[in-house]
């Protein structure tokens, strides 16, 4: 067995799957002549998925519906897959059935109707997901679309979704109520079985009318497909979720439909033309497989579901009231692809908000401080750090040019050439993969995951300011980074963070579950400790347990945890817990909560670094996740 480090991030945390479908609103022929292929819909497919590659790498898969097949045909497929390249390898399992339809059949190939009767894929519903292992098995299984079969076109259901739900075992046990017995306690087989649980009861009540009007069932069967209320469906289904969630599904007659929570945390973009109605996690995946105007790709509003009727026709509707925006601003962090236009300026003003805090720290001595970032998420926040600091650099030059106008020629071109020095200081070294599982050695070669470019920086003279996205749980930054910038032998080291301080647990599909993994959150507990104020972790654990109680909690008292520090003695606590061993004096510089706000202001989901948690569900996580903590369970707290 080998070891894998992963993503070249200070902190790797698993995050947000990603989804895509694509609806062909002209018959399949028609792409197959217009495009001379019979894989319009599966390349588009296969492009939304590609640029939402960084939305997850656990797995993959892909389902498609057939329209008006004839009873005995196939018209759902499925295909999922765990390899290390899972959508490649899906895709090309794919492609290769159309190739050997193609080698076989070469006449009938021809023909669009043949080919959609006899190769799987060749649909006009397609639905695709990427998943990041939040919870669970990384194995096949895990993998979405998930199907609920039936002989029952109307009754067949595939669902994929980018979601986490605080609340499974509350519904799960609802669903044994209502006489069901699920295969398995999870998120996404109780959203199916739930939603599932209503499609047969919208079925039954469509059927029983058909019936009083005297239809055979054949002629039902046809009216179940026109006339399934699915916002009902969705209303009746989703009304008791509690989380962050966007779920895609489809019917096996052809309806397909996509659901926001309430909150807006997870995103979800669409686009229609006259051709195809498609949707995706990421508005530049859209954008780039339809070359579609930025103007065009729509939001799906919060509580609100995208349904898309088997004969095109598709409507915004209400399902669940919205609640006060809480859109996730990791995604504007981190998550999300830069080359949407407002993230990428969101990211610069994310950098230029933490400039004058910088600029403090390096007491102001540019000409000994050299700029640098890590990872590569970081590189845009970086800029807007590097651009501000030079707008101020400019205005300080302008006063002592005012204030000094006898300055010589040279001294003033020394004056104006001054500028931030920026240079590659940390490289991502290739993925290291060992046979050697001991824990020693395996460290020893955490320490590589980096390395450093060697005389750029004068020793002992020159201090670094390097921009991370996000510190989570300082562990690459105490076994890897900080070692490796030691050894260019700085005078300081700063860190700084585009992200504000993480002191809480998310619960609505971020990999960020125990609240003991944080460094911020061991900071306080050391000054807790430091400062003879232990007792306050008994007290809390006290009033997290009996908020526990109640039917439904209302307080995060983990703030409590907090409350006696300043933010900044908090960062300082943490460089010195990650800064056991090293040489230089290190110092970890936050984005303040203001200053996030500032800059996604459409973003206000920060309950990771308020503790200000959407729903009641998420306060109930906060506090399981103390008292796990204080139990000594490493375990997640949802």
């Amino acid at each position: 067995m080998f070891a894998i480090f992963k993503r070249p991030m200070s902190d790797p945390i698993k995050h947000e799957c990603g989804i895509a479908l694509v609806r062909l609103l002209k018959p399949f022929a028609h792409y197959s002549k217009t495009y001379n292929s019979h894989l319009f819909a599966i390349s588009k497919l296969y492009l939304m998925m590609e640029k939402q590659h960084n939305r997850g790498q656990d797995g993959a898969g892909i389902a498609s519906i057939k329209f008006d097949t004839a009873p005995g045909e196939r018209y759902i497929s499925r295909r999922r897959s765990t390899d290390s390249h899972a959508i490649k390898d899906i895709f090309n399992k794919v492609s290769s059935k159309f190739s050997e339809a193609s080698q076989k059949h070469p006449l009938q190939y021809k023909d669009p109707s043949w080919v959609k009767t006899h190769v799987p894929f060749a649909g006009e519903l397609l639905l695709g997901h990427l998943r990041y292992g939040t919870f669970g098995k990384n194995d096949i299984e895990s993998c979405h679309p998930f199907i609920r079969q039936s002989n029952w076109k109307t009754r067949n259901l595939v669902v994929a979704g980018n979601f986490n739900l605080t609340n499974v075992d509350d519904l799960f046990e609802h669903l044994v109520d209502l006489g069901q017995h699920p295969k398995e306690k999870a998120d996404t087989v109780t959203i199916m079985e739930r939603i599932g649980h209503f499609l047969d009861v919208e079925n039954e009540r469509v059927f029983r009318e058909g019936k009083a009007k005297g239809l055979d069932n054949k002629e039902i069967s046809a009216v179940i497909a026109r006339e399934l209320n699915i916002a009902q469906i969705l209303r009746d289904a989703s009304k008791k979720w509690d989380g962050g969630y966007v779920i895609a599904g489809m019917f096996g007659h052809g309806d397909a439909l996509v659901l926001r929570d309430p909150m807006g945390i997870r995103p979800c973009w669409f686009f229609a033309n006259e051709e195809v109605l498609v949707t995706a996690s990421e508005r530049p995946a859209i954008q780039t497989a339809f070359q579609a105007p930025l103007e065009q790709i729509r939001e799906i509003p919060p509580g609100h579901a995208l349904i898309i009727r088997k004969n095109g026709e598709y409507a915004l509707e209400s399902i669940n009231p919205a609640g006060i925006r809480k859109s996730c601003s990791f995604e504007r962090i981190y998550f999300s692809r830069g080359s949407d236009p407002a993230i990428y300026a969101e990211r610069k003003k994310l950098g230029a908000e933490v400039a004058s805090k910088v600029m403090q720290h390096i007491e102001g001595d540019i000409m000994h401080t050299v700029f640098s970032f890590v990872p590569n998420t970081a590189e845009v926040a970086f800029y807007g750090m590097v651009r501000a600091i030079e707008s101020m650099m400019a205005a300080e030059k302008i006063k002592k040019l005012e204030a000094n106008p006898t300055l010589s020629i040279s001294e003033k071109t020394k004056l104006i050439a001054l500028s931030p020095r920026v240079e590659k200081l940390v490289i991502k070294d290739a993925k290291l993969r060992t046979f050697i599982t001991d824990d020693v050695h395996r460290n020893e070669l955490v320490e590589h995951v980096y390395d450093i470019t060697y005389d750029s920086i004068q020793k002992h003279t020159d201090q670094v300011v390097v921009m991370d996205d996000s510190i989570v749980r300082g562990t690459t930054l105490k076994q890897s980074l900080l070692r490796m910038l030691d050894r260019l032998d700085p005078r300081k080291i700063i860190i700084v963070s585009s992200a504000p301080q993480i002191r809480y647990p998310d619960c609505y599909g971020i990999d960020m579950a125990k609240l003991g993994d944080f460094i911020a959150f061991q900071a306080a507990v050391s000054l807790l400790k430091k400062s003879g104020k232990e007792k306050l972790l008994t007290e809390v654990y006290e009033k997290a347990l009996a908020e526990l109680s109640l039917d439904q909690c209302k307080t995060n008292h983990v703030k409590d945890i907090y409350a006696p520090f300043t933010a900044e003695s908090i960062s300082s606590e943490a460089a010195l817990l990650l800064s056991e061993g090293i040489k230089a004096p290190v110092l970890l510089v936050y984005q303040s909560l203001e200053g996030l706000h500032h800059a996604c202001p459409e973003h206000s989901g920060d309950w990771y670094f308020s503790g200000n948690y959407p729903t009641p569900g998420g306060l109930r996580v906060v506090n399981q996740a103390f008292v796990n903590f204080y139990h000594g369970k490493n375990k997640r707290a949802y």
